[in-house]
């Protein structure tokens, strides 16, 4: 299952997909965590300290490498250099799944010890300097884009993305790859104000959203969340002693967290995983294709000299039960 965490900044989102990631972790789930936000806070939600996040292997350095595995002997690709961030996976492709080793984790996952049980954590890597002025951030997600395009993930395991802040997540067409949307929302008119905008854009491509509601102290914020949010409105989160603690960089067991916290996050669970039954791999397929058409046509061709249209295989849909090619 594939879930996002977005927001607007300062909302909670990274606080509330790290703790989603140490529940699932908890429960024995296996987990795949992905920083794809410019702010890059994951790791340290996670419990890592600074030195051990700046060493973490940034995904857009290995891009190249991660071409090359992922095209394998797909014929419609001629090289990894055609590949953009978009390029959809045909005959031939090499697939990943959540739970096996392959280059792609050699490259850019690192085993995280939470609660009990193990998770991957991959980020994009940071805006350097060196970016200011020259590039976009949106170019540092595109591993994060290919990697899900290529992604086989079944029901009982889980790949949990930390999205950029805001409305910037539709800057590529990676918003339309998840199971199931978490759109964290504080009780104010700016924190509604992305979820309106998110509710728009997503209400065209079928994309699973709820909210929650973060930062709740009281029955008039409830009750506001309710009015802005309506049905969308899945459950909310409150104070939490133990989130201030994380913090500061003295959590204390996960079972410590509040049981109104903890129950949230069952609610969430529970909501991701009834997603399953809505999953469709053929509207999957037909959304990436869409976007990487729309890719190739306003940059893709000129930036690369080919006609990226044609790395599209029309015989080929993306499902979980297909065999892995090695």
């Amino acid at each position: 299952m594939k879930i996002a965490f977005v927001g607007k900044g300062g909302s909670g989102k990274t606080t509330l997909s790290s703790l989603f990631i140490r529940h699932l972790s908890a429960a024995g789930v296996p987990v795949v965590a992905v920083d794809a936000d410019i702010n890059q806070h994951l790791g340290p939600a996670l419990g890592l300290d600074e030195e051990e996040a700046a060493a973490f292997p940034a995904m857009g350095a290995h891009l190249p490498e991660i071409k090359e595995y992922l095209r394998g002997a797909n014929p419609r690709i001629a090289s990894a250099q055609t590949m953009i961030k978009t390029t959809p996976p045909g005959h031939g492709s090499r697939l990943l799944r959540v739970t096996e080793d392959n280059p792609v984790y050699g490259a850019c996952a690192r085993p995280l010890s939470l609660e009990g049980g193990e998770a991957r954590l991959m980020v994009t890597g940071p805006f350097s300097e060196s970016d200011l002025g020259v590039a976009c951030y949106h170019s540092k997600v595109g591993a994060v884009e290919l990697f899900l395009n290529h992604l086989v993930d079944g029901r009982d395991e889980y790949v949990v993305v930390d999205m950029t802040a805001g409305s910037d997540s539709f800057a590529s067409g990676m918003f339309t790859r998840f199971d199931m949307t978490f759109l964290v929302a504080e009780p104010t008119r700016k924190g509604v104000a992305v979820y309106r905008q998110y509710k728009e854009y997503a209400r065209d491509f079928g994309v699973a959203l709820r909210v929650v509601g973060n930062k709740v102290q009281g029955p008039d914020d409830l009750e506001f969340l309710r009015a802005e949010t309506g049905d969308d409105l899945l459950v909310t989160v409150g104070h939490s002693d133990w989130v201030r603690a994380m913090e500061k960089g003295r959590p204390p067991y996960f079972a410590a967290l509040e049981e109104p916290n903890r129950r949230a996050l069952r609610v969430m669970h529970e909501a991701a995983d009834a997603a399953y039954a809505s999953r469709n791999w053929e509207r999957y397929t037909r959304q990436m294709v869409h976007f990487h058409l729309k890719n190739a046509e306003s940059w893709g061709n000129e930036r690369t000299g080919t006609d990226l249209a044609a790395q599209v295989d029309p015989a080929f849909v993306l499902d979980e039960r297909l065999t892995l090619t090695r």
